[in-house]
């Protein structure tokens, strides 16, 4: 499913397969219900971690499938068209490039069972923790732990009285029983990701259940020496695209059999519509392009041993904040074209550009790092963390 490499290039995309575009069926047959209840429901998890989304990164040393960056990107975007919270939380399969950074001996008892494993994390805000002599004293409260319900593994924002300030955060990693979900997930888009609220009301974790997320990794295969930050926002910003093809594929496949009630023109025979569909055709997919360029460019990198630079990783975050910003355009500019029956529940589009607006509003994909971007691109400092 995951072998684009033996692919031509005009044809690299996810290969598909019977279970996967079943996946996809139901997955899009089942959105109401995933958006009702705030998170996806176990038996879909189940099917996600069949059909590789959880084992796509982890190292072949682990009996993980060790994919390339854009073939998890791809997957992940297959996933978002058929619905945005799926796509979601099944972009978190990213986790292991920040696992990576835990010694090989925690990630051997991780992925003892095999590699399906579901980590679910929440950074924020960072805890105060305390060192004692029986291990790491865990308490407090985190937001955003997207696909959580889910989960066998949850790690939790930590900052011990040792680590460095700034510098990027500690997690520690506990069992999902260790973790009380607060279902307090209440938003307007990405419904269904049950990114809600975890607590911890006291743990104690040993020191090497613990990783400095986006730190150096324990594990030497190529694949974790791509820029693991810039991943994560790039997974995050594939999920736009997704859910922007969707409004797009929608509002194409109606157009032609939408007659106005007040007699005008079929909308497909309106100039406007053509003209903005055109438009916004061409944003994603120049969008699209640019993101899987930047991405297989640094891969190439990787593979050939080379230090990923700054400037080579800006690129991938460059992209990624353009891909994210043109798909909550292109959603936009689909749910417009469909008109008033774009504003009714029962009705797709506005799912599409509630989900696509959410993605643009993600910490890792918000308007400043366009200030971050040109910062690099004019050889100036960045903030800790970026690129």
């Amino acid at each position: 499913m995951l072998e684009s490499a033996v692919l031509p290039p005009a044809q690299a995309e996810v290969a598909s397969d019977a279970a996967f575009d079943a996946l996809l069926l139901d997955i899009r047959a089942r959105r109401d219900e995933f958006a009702t209840q705030t998170y996806l429901s176990q038996d879909i998890v189940e099917k996600l971690r069949q059909v590789g989304v959880y084992r796509a990164l982890v190292p072949r040393s682990l009996g993980g499938d060790e994919v390339s960056p854009a073939d998890f990107c791809r997957m992940v975007e297959r996933i978002a068209q058929a619905d945005g919270s799926a796509g979601w939380v099944a972009s978190f399969g990213v986790s292991v490039m920040y696992l990576a950074a835990l010694p090989q001996a925690t990630l051997e008892a991780i992925y003892a069972d095999g590699p399906d494993v579901v980590f679910a994390g929440a950074v924020f805000p960072p805890q105060a923790a305390q060192a004692k002599d029986d291990g790491i004293h865990v308490a407090g409260r985190w937001k955003f732990g997207s696909g959580c319900t889910g989960a066998s593994l949850v790690g939790v924002g930590i900052r011990l009285d040792t680590d460095p300030a700034p510098g990027l955060p500690r997690m520690a990693v506990l069992p999902r029983e260790a973790v009380r979900i607060e279902h307090n997930w209440d938003v307007i888009g990405m419904q269904g990701t049950g990114s809600h609220d975890v607590a911890v009301d006291a743990a104690i974790v040993a020191p090497e259940w613990t990783f400095i997320r986006g730190g150096a990794p324990t594990l030497e295969s190529p694949l974790y020496r791509y820029p693991s930050i810039a991943f994560a926002a790039q997974v995050l910003a594939v999920v736009g695209l997704g859910v922007a093809r969707a409004a797009l594929d929608e509002i194409t496949a109606a157009a032609d059999g939408r007659v106005s009630i007040t007699g005008a023109p079929n909308l497909a025979d309106r100039a406007y519509v053509q003209i903005e569909l055109a438009k916004a055709e061409a944003q994603l997919r120049s969008a699209r392009a640019f993101f899987y360029e930047s991405t297989d460019s640094v891969w190439r990198a990787v593979l050939a041993g080379e230090t990923i630079s700054p400037q080579q990783s800006n690129l991938l975050r460059l992209a990624s904040t353009n891909a994210a910003r043109a798909g909550a355009d292109v959603a936009r500019a689909a749910f417009t074209l469909s008109g008033t029956p774009g504003i009714f529940r029962a009705q797709p589009m506005q799912r599409y550009l509630h989900d696509a607006l959410v993605v643009v509003q993600h910490a890792f994909l918000a308007e400043g790092h366009w200030q971050s971007a040109g910062r690099v691109l004019l050889g100036q400092s960045t903030p800790p963390g970026y690129p």
